[in-house]
């Protein structure tokens, strides 16, 4: 870990749990003013010992008869609020939030928001649009909802259906989504992906929005524009897609107000049709994949774990809080954008930057490794990147067209 400089931590501030292990995240809360602690799993372990960082073990195994231990541990410690950093921690941090906070609704209000299923239902009932969803438990249940969609949609023999969505409850983004257009397509999944959530196609502009909420209201809100989902994002997004802020700042206030979000952090998903309508795809309670945090820090100059704190800690206070974070747009110094590279190639054996992306101005760095392995494994829905690639300039239809161009060009040979 890079050196820094010792903040001095704040007593009359809060004191927070990190649920998850994100070597960012650890590196911004050191040179922040709250005192903190990771709750990350044992292998973490070595590492915050050699490091000084302040850290507890626990596996975040599904919430069984253990899970309050956690909670206690965290309250006699005298942690105020845990905050998590991946999927898999959110229903930890409801869990454990409800026993510090002394609210009980915080367990329930993180089921909503880990079960995609319960999520949309929820969503519908606060009046947000979302599109047809069923629970599927077999394949059969997948063969009758692709008929149903089609059928609805009043479509003739011959036509080509309609696709429909497969997304698994409770995994973070693209992972465990797939499309299925035909009958035949079903056969592929396998049982253990069962049982997923069923939802229609929305034809339309899907984006991302990043929303810090303290006391109800929103603080910060960024739009990130998808170049190709699974591929690439930029921020902050094009005009186009701003000139729809007072709408989707409308629609991240009904979200708020239907998921009874006090505090922390959301990152909803959203589709704009061709008339304009907002549809809700789904939300999630922590930072969003595709290093979208280091983007933002990138383009603004602000580190959003800090703003993240702000928003979880019950003890910063409004000022503190509005001081904190620029203005949307007007105070970024530029673009900043990112693609994520999935071999191209069934067999490769070396990492190679295309020249014509090393040599362009916007092209500033990547995280990309050596291959291990040869032979690349079949991408299995929008499957997993190996890594991503960073550019920075400051027009934002350049940037749209340099990540569109980088899905032509092979990192792997």
């Amino acid at each position: 870990m890079p050196q820094v400089e010792p903040t001095t931590r704040n007593p009359d501030k809060g004191y927070v749990a990190l649920l998850g292990w994100s070597l960012n995240a650890v590196e911004a809360l050191d040179r922040f003013d709250r005192r903190y602690v990771v709750v990350a799993p044992e292998w973490a372990e070595e590492y915050c010992v050699d490091h000084d960082i302040p850290y507890l073990p626990w596996n975040f195994e599904r919430l069984n008869d253990r899970s309050m231990e956690i909670a206690e541990t965290l309250q006699n410690e005298g942690v105020d609020v845990a905050i998590p950093l991946f999927e898999e921690t959110v229903e930890w941090a409801g869990a454990i939030n409800s026993v510090l906070l002394d609210n009980p609704r915080l367990y329930g209000q993180a089921m909503l928001l880990r079960d995609k299923a319960l999520m949309k239902r929820r969503a519908q009932l606060g009046g947000i649009r979302v599109g047809i969803f069923e629970e599927a438990h077999d394949r059969d249940d997948v063969i009758r909802f692709l008929k149903r969609v089609n059928q609805t949609l009043l479509k003739l023999d011959g036509d080509p259906n309609d696709p429909i969505h497969l997304k698994a409850f409770d995994k973070a983004g693209c992972l465990g989504h797939r499309v299925i257009r035909t009958p035949d397509e079903i056969d592929t999944i396998p049982d253990d992906e069962f049982p997923v959530l069923m939802e229609s196609h929305l034809d339309g502009w899907e984006f991302a929005v990043e929303a810090w909420v303290h006391n109800g209201k929103i603080k910060f809100l960024n739009i990130s524009e998808y170049v190709t989902l699974g591929y690439s994002v930029f921020v902050p997004a094009t005009p186009e897609l701003e000139r729809y802020r007072p709408q989707i700042t409308a629609q991240i206030e009904k979200l708020i107000k239907t998921f009874d979000i006090e505090f922390g952090f959301v990152h909803p998903e959203y589709f704009v049709t061709s008339d304009g309508e907002m549809y809700f795809g789904e939300v999630a309670y922590r930072p969003p994949g595709f290093k979208v945090f280091e983007l933002l820090e990138r383009a603004y100059g602000f580190n959003a774990y800090h703003g993240l704190v702000l928003a979880f800690d019950p003890k910063t206070t409004e000022e503190e809080i509005d001081a904190f974070f620029p203005r949307e747009v007007v105070d970024a110094s530029g673009v900043a954008g990112c693609f994520g590279v999935y071999p191209r190639r069934r067999v490769v054996s070396e990492l190679e930057i295309p020249e014509e992306t090393e040599d362009d101005d916007y092209y500033e760095s990547h995280d990309l490794s050596t291959p291990l392995e040869e032979t690349v494994t079949k991408r299995t829905a929008f499957g997993t990147h190996w890594g991503l690639v960073y550019f920075f300039g400051d027009d934002p239809y350049r940037m749209r067209d340099l990540l569109k161009k980088q899905e032509e060009l092979d990192f792997y040979v």
